[in-house]
């Protein structure tokens, strides 16, 4: 299933504890950073991004695929990939996938260098990949 062409994108940065998100205008330009989101459990996580998809009016969702520097999917992507396939039960909408190798990293690093302190560093570093996530995506050509 692919995305629709137009309306707003929910970008994902996968985590088992902690799931960053960001959301694109509805013309696509833009990703800004919008909550991280701590797992609690199916139900709890299904009702929060039924209610997140609604509320943003998402039609489609990007989700971060971490891809070894050897180019090949290890636990951690066959993780994103379940997730993003129960994602897409959930909430009813199409998936793209993304690779997020570094996304994490380079947030850290502008964080630093931001001068964001090491304990306010961790919820923020989430939103900040899935920035770069779905900004990857909405810049990337066709």
């Amino acid at each position: 299933m692919s995305l629709p062409a137009k309306g707003r994108l929910l970008g994902v940065d996968f985590g088992t504890v902690r799931v960053g998100l960001a959301v694109s205008d509805p013309d696509r330009i833009l990703a800004s950073p919008f909550d991280t989101y701590t797992r609690q459990n199916a139900d709890a996580d299904a009702a929060y991004f039924q209610r997140i998809v609604k509320a943003e009016q998402t039609v489609g969702l990007v989700i971060g695929l971490p891809i070894s520097l050897n180019d090949t999917e290890g636990p951690k992507a066959k993780e994103a990939r379940a997730f993003a396939e129960w994602l897409a039960e959930v909430t009813s909408l199409p998936v793209a996938f993304v690779d997020e190798r570094f996304t994490s990293s380079i947030a850290e690093d502008a964080l630093i260098a931001g001068g964001v302190k090491r304990d306010k560093r961790k919820g923020k570093r989430d939103r900040i990949a899935a920035v770069l996530i779905l900004q990857g995506y909405l810049d990337s050509p066709g």
